[in-house]
């Protein structure tokens, strides 16, 4: 276990600070109802210390460091030997915290004070400064644009990053002990010292008598903090911005220029630039950006690691949800569903009763409770993989592209060429940078947490009901790299079903057409490969590597090394695994409109049926497609357009093909081009129904409604009220001390297209969602470890034949009830004065086949 991080220390009587926010009270609760009966009281309270420290001192701490570093400096007379943007932060760290000192002495002594003078004096300066540093630095890394950002992205980010801070620094000072400041005129000092005793005997008072409602009550009307709103952060994240713009500089060195003095220049400049598309087309609008000099991207994609990353994984269970904003995090902001500023479902869902809402909370509360670890063995792979260059198993080239050279002809085509290639080559190169500092940030994590011995992630909701752990970077919904990296905290024995089951996720996993193989081939296909597996797993980086063939290349290595264990041992049904198994759904859009439609075809052509193989729809369109334009090619071009273009595409088309435009047809993807064609010809000449012809009626409310100015709502069968917040944006101008800013605002009219072309994808997705948090809570109910990533469910390899019970189960559960139905009543409800059509007829496929599916999830 990593050792405590030193710094403040709370007191153990949790009298203060452990009563402002809800976790105290769950403290005091019984451990089981925690979800800790593994863990022992006395270290949950370490690991809840140290979280409560990680959640409140990470700014501080940062601070700390450079002030010390510039004590270091100035006692030595020289410069220490740092990473790269340590050395750049340390030059601009006090230039800079000194500018933020005269601008908060300014703005404290001028009579006509600047719109962010209420804020900018809220933190230290030196803190500030920290924050502004590693946010600017963050958005450049994680950034499209090569070297630069948009002022107003940065300003808002900034400005949030600000106030979040302040709310936590509050907090820190009201724990202090009273008494400790000077004493003002008017004994306000001495009122409010008597006020925080009050107020402090009062919790503590609440917390003995277990008066939990009360004590909330109490502490929400002490503690609340209205958020600054978006005009507020943007003119006080521009002003630092200017601020850091005028202060921070680098270096050149003289090797660099010849002979000559160092020249100094400006890190960041403030400037005006091009949007271009993402199509790669200039759309002719110019916006402010802040770039930055080439020296500071230098090296910037390899220094991640020092980088300060909030909403870090949690050492401890993290809380429980109990109401919009109370649950996950201790005390970073968390709110349990990410609405993006849509008004109508911020007040749609605090207005729902919390017992309509506790499956859903129950549902993040399982999923939170999840404990993870790094697997250290693939983690060391990856990172000799990436210190030799990367290019490999899905790793970015680290090395530039080398700018083609100017010609020496004068010709203009040539120079045109010439020009293009240049451009290309830098927008390639931007790229690698991009992917290159978002695998530094997947890893920097990755190796902050290889020592923990468990973290957990919380869990919230996007508007639609689907579940995302609320860390960015590194988590189980990422990257084949993330989920490579992690695995379950706890392992349990194999068994001899686990084995089975761990043999056919390798065999997934590696992929290329062999996870469409019945479940005997797939355990054929491993047996073949034994002697490639064990080298796999004993020689990763200087073996065959034919780990590397796979689809999920690092997923495949980790399944390889617990195989290869297992197959080793003298009882491989005893060797622990900590591996999540994965049982993914069939073309899972199609199979909840299957089931929504009761259609015997669709629900065979998805795995809804039992069959001796995977009924495979992306394969038997593909065959269907190449058919029609075998037939389509053989026509007259003069007479039929498509003809020409068939004889181009025909020898193009397979399943690899067909599969991402049949999956997002569900979900109201447009087609374009060639694909257009063949949505065309499906839909004429093909036996499988286009399933949102389901919809139609469906479709026709949803326009019906958005035509009354009323966005389409309805509520999911375990109760979340789903509000589409599509709405048609307005622009407001605020001007700050950089430039005026357009700032996009949710308008009072809604988006009649977007309200009707994306309610059927959005309405299936709350079903999908509804269906993983329903498995999540039996399964967590069965005692299984369960790991959601929308369609695809994770558990142990010996728990995987429980899994697929209860998943199955709590699909036709799911369907069972009455979705459409209730859909319609809700819609009459809602608009009494509005005709709707009648429900579409269905057909007379039996939910109960899908409990006899073995390739249903698989």
């Amino acid at each position: 276990m990593a050792s405590w991080i030193p710094g403040r220390v709370f007191g153990e009587d949790q009298s203060w600070i452990s009563s402002i926010f809800p976790i105290s009270t769950d403290a005091q609760k019984p451990f089981e109802d925690l979800g800790l009966k593994k863990i022992e009281r006395s270290k949950y309270n370490r690991l809840r210390k140290r979280q409560v420290k990680l959640e409140t001192e990470a700014w501080e701490k940062a601070a700390e460091e450079y002030r010390e570093l510039e004590r270091e400096m100035c006692e030595k007379k020289l410069a220490p030997n740092l990473p790269y943007v340590k050395s750049l932060f340390l030059g601009w760290f006090e230039p800079f915290r000194d500018a933020i000192v005269e601008e908060q002495r300014l703005q404290e002594v001028k009579k006509q004070k600047a719109a962010y003078a209420p804020y900018i004096g809220l933190l230290p300066a030196d803190k500030m400064a920290v924050i502004v540093m590693h946010k600017m630095m963050g958005l450049l890394m994680t950034g499209q644009d090569d070297g630069c950002v948009r002022v107003v992205q940065a300003a808002i980010h900034i400005g949030e990053a600000i106030q979040q801070e302040v709310r936590i620094h509050i907090f820190l000072e009201r724990t202090k002990k009273s008494g400790r400041g000077k004493t003002v005129e008017g004994g306000e000092c001495e009122a409010s010292s008597r006020d925080e005793d009050i107020l402090r005997k009062r919790v503590q008072n609440l917390m003995k008598k277990q008066k939990r409602k009360e004590l909330q009550k109490l502490l929400k009307k002490k503690d609340d903090m209205e958020s600054w709103g978006r005009d507020a952060h943007a003119k006080l994240g521009s002003r630092l911005i200017e601020l850091l713009t005028e202060s921070a500089c680098v270096l050149r060195q003289p090797d660099q220029l010849g002979d000559g003095p160092p020249e100094i220049r400006p890190a960041f400049r403030h400037t005006l630039k091009t949007i271009i598309k993402e199509a790669g087309r200039r759309c002719g609008k110019r916006c402010g950006v802040i770039e930055c000099d080439p020296l500071v991207l230098k090296g910037l994609d390899r220094t991640a690691r020092h980088m300060v990353i909030p909403y870090m994984p949690m050492l401890i269970p993290p809380k429980k949800w109990k109401g919009y904003h109370d649950g996950g995090h201790l005390f970073m902001p968390s709110y349990v569903m990410r609405t993006h500023g849509a008004k109508q479902q911020q007040e749609a869902i605090k207005r729902v009763p919390r017992k309509q809402l506790q499956d859903v909370f129950e549902a993040l509360d399982t999923l939170g409770r999840t404990k993870w670890r790094v697997n250290r063995r693939v983690l060391d792979v990856i990172d000799s993989l990436w210190a030799k260059g990367g290019c490999v198993a899905g790793l970015v080239d680290c090395k530039d592209i080398l700018l083609p050279e100017k010609p020496d002809s004068e010709d203009a085509t040539e120079i045109q060429k010439w020009r293009w290639s240049v451009r290309k080559a830098k927008k390639c190169n931007a790229e690698r940078h991009a992917q290159q500092c978002d695998i530094e940030l997947k890893l920097s994590v990755a190796r902050k947490m290889q020592d923990e011995e468990g973290f957990y992630y919380p869990h919230n909701l996007d508007f639609r009901g689907r579940a995302y752990p609320m860390h960015p970077h590194l988590n189980h919904l990422s990257s084949d790299l993330c989920r490579g990296v992690l695995e379950f905290a706890e392992g349990r024995p194999l068994g001899k079903s686990g084995l089975r089951w761990l043999k056919i996720h390798l065999a997934n996993l590696y992929a290329g057409g062999v996870e469409k193989l019945s479940y005997d081939g797939r355990l054929m296909f491993v047996e073949n490969h034994l002697r490639d597996i064990c080298d796999s797993a004993e020689r990763p980086v200087d073996g065959e590597r034919w780990w590397l063939n796979a689809e999920d290349p690092f997923q495949c290595l980790a399944a390889c090394m617990n195989l290869s264990e297992a197959l080793k041992s003298s009882s491989p049904h005893y060797v622990i695994s900590h591996l999540p198994v994965h049982q993914d759904g069939s073309c899972n859009g199609l199979q909840h409109y299957a089931a929504l439609g009761r259609n015997s075809l669709e629900a065979a052509a998805v795995n809804l049926v039992a069959g001796e193989k995977p009924a495979d729809v992306y394969s038997g369109i593909a065959a269907r497609v190449r058919d029609i334009m075998e037939r389509d090619s053989m026509k007259d071009p003069a007479t039929e357009p498509t003809a020409l273009l068939a004889k181009i595409l025909v020898d193009q088309v397979d399943r690899k093909l067909v599969k991402q435009t049949v999956m997002t047809s569900v979900y109201g993807v447009t087609y374009v081009g060639a694909r257009e064609q063949i949505k065309r010809r499906l839909e004429e000449k093909g036996n499988i129904t286009d399933d949102r012809l389901l919809f139609r009626a469906s479709c026709y409310a949803a326009k019906v409604i958005a035509s009354e100015n009323q966005p389409v709502r309805w509520t999911t069968p375990l109760g979340l009220p789903v509000v589409q917040p599509y709405r048609k944006s307005e622009r407001h101008l605020i001007r700050t001390s950089l430039q005026v800013l357009a700032l996009q605002r949710e308008g009072s009219l809604v988006d009649v297209k977007r309200q009707r072309t994306a309610f059927p994808p959005n309405f299936v997705h709350s079903l999908d969602g509804s269906h993983m948090m329903m498995t999540a809570i039996a399964c967590g109910d069965a005692g299984l470890h369960f790991a959601g990533v929308h369609d695809s469910y994770w558990t142990h390899a010996c728990d995987v034949d429980k899994m697929n019970v209860i998943l199955r189960q709590k699909f036709v559960e799911l369907y069972n009830m009455p979705i459409l139905e209730n859909l319609l009543e809700s819609f009459q409800t809602s608009f009494p004065t509005l005709s709707f059509p009648p429900l579409p007829n269905r057909g007379n496929f039996d939910l109960e086949e899908v409990l006899e599916s073995p390739y249903f999830f698989n």
